[in-house]
This record gives C-alpha cells, sequence and structure tokens, in this order.
C-alpha cells in the first residue's frame, strides 16, 4: 500500500464516525481527531476560529444544535501524504435536524489538513463551505434557494 492508501485507511473511517456522532450531538469523536497543539485553524461554513480553545468552543456548539442525523457520506474527491503532513478534499453529504427542524440534506465542500503527532494523524485545519446557492442547496433549517 502507498502512503496515501495508509493514511486513508486510518483517517476515512474516524472521519465518517466523527461526523455521524457530531450531527447526533456528540462532539467528542471529532474533538478526538483534531490536534491539541496549536496552531489548529477552522474555517467553517457557519462559524470560524483559530486555537485550541475556540476550535473546541465551537464544536461544542454546533454538535448542540444538531440532531436525528439520518445519512452521512462522505465522498473523497482527493487526498495526499508528504512527511508527517496531509490532507483531504471531500464533499460531506448529510441529512440531519438543525435546532429542532425536521431533518434536510445539505452538502459541503471540505478541505482539512492533518498532521501525523505520535504517529496519529491529527486534523489541524478545516475549511468547509456550503456548495453554492446556484447549485441548489441550502442547509438546514434555511429557506430553500429559489
Amino acid at each position: 500500500m502507498s502512503a496515501v492508501d495508509d493514511f486513508l485507511a486510518e483517517i476515512h473511517p474516524r472521519l465518517v464516525a466523527e461526523l455521524q456522532a457530531l450531527h447526533n450531538g456528540d462532539p467528542q469523536p471529532r474533538l478526538a481527531m483534531w490536534s491539541t497543539k496549536d496552531p489548529v485553524t477552522l474555517f467553517g461554513a457557519g462559524m470560524s476560529g483559530r486555537g485550541w480553545d475556540q476550535v473546541t468552543g465551537i464544536f461544542h456548539t454546533i454538535a448542540s444544535r444538531w440532531s436525528d442525523c439520518t445519512d452521512q457520506r462522505v465522498e473523497l474527491l482527493a487526498a495526499g501524504v508528504s512527511g508527517d503532513l496531509a490532507y483531504t478534499v471531500e464533499l460531506e453529504h448529510t441529512s440531519v435536524s438543525l435546532d429542532g427542524v425536521p431533518v434536510a440534506p445539505y452538502t459541503l465542500r471540505v478541505t482539512q489538513v492533518y498532521r501525523r503527532e505520535d504517529g496519529e494523524w491529527k486534523v489541524v485545519h478545516r475549511h468547509g463551505d456550503q456548495i453554492s446557492i446556484d447549485q441548489g442547496q441550502s442547509l438546514p433549517g434555511e429557506a430553500s434557494p429559489a
């Protein structure tokens, strides 16, 4: 297996599991996947932060708003590894309730950067954004595009 294959064999199942947990209100698997060593950064679809304290607070906040995840798929578009750094580019397809509204699907475009720490891959940066309105999707709880 190549370095990328080894990386994906470790990361992909953890990524899907942490997303499922987060969308059901549990931030712990996501927190476990992230580095606690600065610098860590988050450019989120709704909230952004820098540093472990800010990022942790954001993950707790968003987890408290989500529930009833009925679908969670990660469509990997690209990945690479160079030494102790790696990245993934993916589409995250999710069906979830936000703030108690009925479950609705949405998709985020996500790039994540990972750093190997003590032999384990940890997320150090995440940039996620909603697929643009002209592509016809909104986040749960938002008005659908006209």
